[in-house]
């Protein structure tokens, strides 16, 4: 079948990117601090357990967090920097708003730096931070490549370019490819719906709609969890909202999955086949979301100038 003009060029355009993304995994390494910080991601470890003890919930939050960074100039860590009395950053974007955890980063960083002063990026904290709430929640342990230094920079408006609940799936996969990634990823880190909530007004328009792709007895529960101009919360996966399985892509298939962008993956027969796929095994869920979270924590990673290390994750040095 001969390609389009708009399917060459994105074709080529994620051609290039995925070079891109080889090559910034390839400066990135699995036991980057072995000798600068021995105790690094045992650290980060630690503290993350500490937190999920106090808020199991919160590990959610670092996992949407390090989508929200990676996919905002790449994974710098600029998800953390405050705003300024002349500039708004991307935290306080609308999108980010809700997202918890940002004092446990903090918590972290200050563990890291009484350890290995200036060493230890705040993107790779994260990174770290992710891989560990993942592991928390009972998903399988994956290594986690570093090096990655800090970004300058944070523009609220450069969040604008985050997906929304509402997204359809065209839009999606045109997102994941000018990341560098697929759209075989998309519907794997899709999966990290498995946990965590969701505030009411993110899918209020399915409600309001009486959106007939949502399964009927879902919509009744979710009203009355919702009642109008509320703004309450909904676990993601109401079954096992605190554990890393693979029962978001069985919500999928029976109409219940939450959002717009979670039902958007049976609209064509592959990406539907590959929801089918990852809601019948487990291990495959959980190999393949470990490889794509890896893939995805090297978009646009900063290994030297004009990256940095703070020494607190809020503000640049």
């Amino acid at each position: 079948m001969a390609l389009g003009g708009r399917e060459v060029m994105l074709a080529a355009f994620a051609l290039v990117l995925w070079l891109g993304a080889v090559g910034a995994q390839g400066q990135l390494q699995v036991g980057y601090y072995s000798h600068s910080c021995p105790r690094a991601e045992e650290i980060v470890r630690e503290e993350i357990e500490k937190a999920l003890k106090d808020d199991e919930g919160v590990g959610a939050d670092l996992l949407r967090m390090l989508f929200h960074d990676c996919f905002v100039r790449g994974c710098d860590g600029s998800i953390f920097l405050d705003s300024t009395k002349t500039s708004k950053a991307e935290k306080d974007a609308k999108i980010n708003l809700e997202l918890e955890g940002f004092e446990i980063i903090d918590a972290v960083k200050k563990k890291l730096e009484a350890a290995c002063k200036g060493v230890v990026s705040c993107a790779d904290l994260l990174a770290f931070a992710a891989r560990d709430a993942v592991v928390h929640y009972g998903g399988i342990h994956y290594r986690v490549p570093s090096g990655r230094k800090d970004g300058r920079i944070s523009v609220e408006s450069d969040a604008d370019t985050l997906p929304s609940p509402n997204s359809k799936l065209a839009k999606l996969t045109d997102l994941f490819i000018s990341k560098g990634l697929s759209q075989q990823d998309l519907v794997v880190l899709s999966g990290a719906h498995t946990v965590g909530i969701a505030h009411c007004d993110a899918f209020e328009k399915r409600l309001d709609s009486q959106d007939p792709t949502l399964d009927r007895k879902y919509a009744r529960a979710l009203r009355k969890q919702c009642p109008a101009k509320s703004n309450n919360t909904v676990s993601m996966d109401p079954h096992t909202p605190h554990k890393f399985d693979n029962h978001y892509y069985r919500l999928v298939l029976r109409n219940r999955g939450l959002f717009t962008s979670d039902h958007t993956l049976l609209s064509t027969p592959s990406t539907a086949f590959q929801v089918n796929q990852l809601a019948s095994n487990y291990k495959r869920f959980q190999l393949k979301f470990a490889a794509s979270i890896v893939k995805m924590s090297a978009i646009g990673v900063l290994t030297g100038y004009p990256g940095e290390v703070r020494t607190n994750c809020r503000r640049v040095n």
